[in-house]
């Protein structure tokens, strides 16, 4: 159900890839300056996150998600009325709080319904709803926003309120029973003082790694984009279609390449593979952009983002304690919206300085840096964990 959720709410996400397109075209807004308004999606990321790993810890997950969920409707809608820099910028900045509030909470949700022995293939269960959501979202988003951009956010706000009404009619009365039993537990047991992963030396070394891969990674959702539409000159319709792709690619591919990991890799090999992977995907770009050079270019990013994206996860899982799930998940959350706030800018303005052949080859050289730290950092930070990884 927690993936079900998932799948409704992010069948709407059609925003997200198109303001970069929406803000340059319709709006009219430059190149650097897009890049600028979009950085305060991150910024607001970054907040939310924070603040939905704090208040998780403290109120439940529960409570976040159906606020997150309810909260974010209005926001929505109210998007398509700004339509200056710095009206947009702000609204979409309160709307990125809101909305990201949501992922610590759902993170600690997995690991609270999942069985131990299955939390990665739990988090690869709740990333297949998001990617399903994803290919059908942006499809449909481009042709939508060949209509209307209004259509994009009012479909975003129509799938939150449905993801909402669905979560609180399903996990009311479960959330109550869980209350009651850690009420119970911690009635019978002194409950433990865990260590903030603000202070956790090793976790921050990690967190800074995936700052650096989300950076390369997500250029999906900024660059990349306004590449296809002024350089490889794709229709916006077309750019849903590769977007829509990308998505069904995953949730075909995904359960399967991750228990494959699982069975022969340990998550060291698997965290070198996907990042690299990643790295090559948009260089190859930088030598070719024909309709099949994209594809295969979108195909190898998801396949480096199955083998990388879902273990970040349980190796966060793996790191934390079992009263701080939300902080760790939150702070590791907040390594993934710090990039919204350094790709678009970043990603834009070396595009427009040095041209996107540069940012190509730049984005796979850092890849293959990130993906060769990863491989140390991983064992290193995790075996101080080893009575934990025998639980999970």
């Amino acid at each position: 159900m927690l993936a079900l959720v998932m799948l409704i709410n992010r069948a709407g996400s059609m925003v997200l890839p198109f303001l970069g397109v929406y803000m340059t075209s319709h709006l009219h807004f430059s190149i650097e300056n897009t890049g600028i308004v979009l950085s305060f999606f991150g910024i607001g990321s970054v907040i939310g996150s924070w603040l939905g790993g704090f208040i998780t810890d403290r109120i439940g997950e529960y409570k976040v998600q159906y606020m997150s969920l309810l909260l974010s409707v209005p926001l929505f809608c109210l998007i398509p009325i700004f339509k200056t820099e710095v009206g947009v910028a702000a609204i979409i900045l309160l709307q990125s709080i809101v909305s990201d509030t949501f992922r610590p909470a759902n993170s600690v949700a997995i690991t609270k319904y999942a069985k131990p022995e299955n939390i990665t293939r739990a988090f690869s269960l709740n990333r297949m709803a998001v990617n399903l959501g994803f290919s059908v979202g942006p499809a449909l988003g481009g042709i939508l926003s060949a209509i209307s951009y209004n259509f994009l956010f009012y479909s975003n706000a129509l799938a939150a309120l449905l993801a909402g009404i669905l979560y609180i009619s399903f996990f009311y009365k479960r959330n109550k029973l869980a209350k009651v039993k850690i009420t119970k537990v911690k009635e019978a047991i002194e409950v433990k003082k865990e260590n903030s992963p603000y202070r956790d030396g090793k976790f921050l070394i990690y967190c800074f790694f995936c700052l650096l891969f989300s950076m390369c990674f997500f250029q999906l959702f900024s660059t990349l984009t306004i590449f296809y539409k002024d350089v490889a000159k794709l229709s916006q319709e077309n750019i849903g279609y590769i977007l829509g792709y990308s998505g069904f690619l995953i949730v075909l591919l995904e359960m399967g390449f991750v228990q494959i990991a699982e069975k022969y890799f340990n998550l060291a090999f698997t965290m070198l593979f996907g990042t690299f992977i990643c790295g090559i995907a948009y260089a190859m770009m930088a030598f070719d952009y024909s309709i099949i050079t994209l594809i295969i270019s979108m195909t190898v990013l998801c396949i480096g983002e199955i083998w990388t994206l879902p273990f970040m996860s349980t190796i966060t899982a793996k790191r934390s304690g079992k009263n701080n799930k939300g902080a760790y998940m939150g702070l590791n959350g907040i390594s993934f919206s710090a990039a919204f706030i350094i790709t678009p800018y970043l990603g834009t303005l070396l595009a427009e300085k040095f041209g996107f052949n540069a940012l190509w080859i730049g984005t796979g050289v850092l890849a293959t840096f990130i993906a060769i730290a990863f491989y140390f950092i991983v064992p290193w930070m995790l075996k101080d964990n080893r009575e934990l990884d025998e639980v999970i």
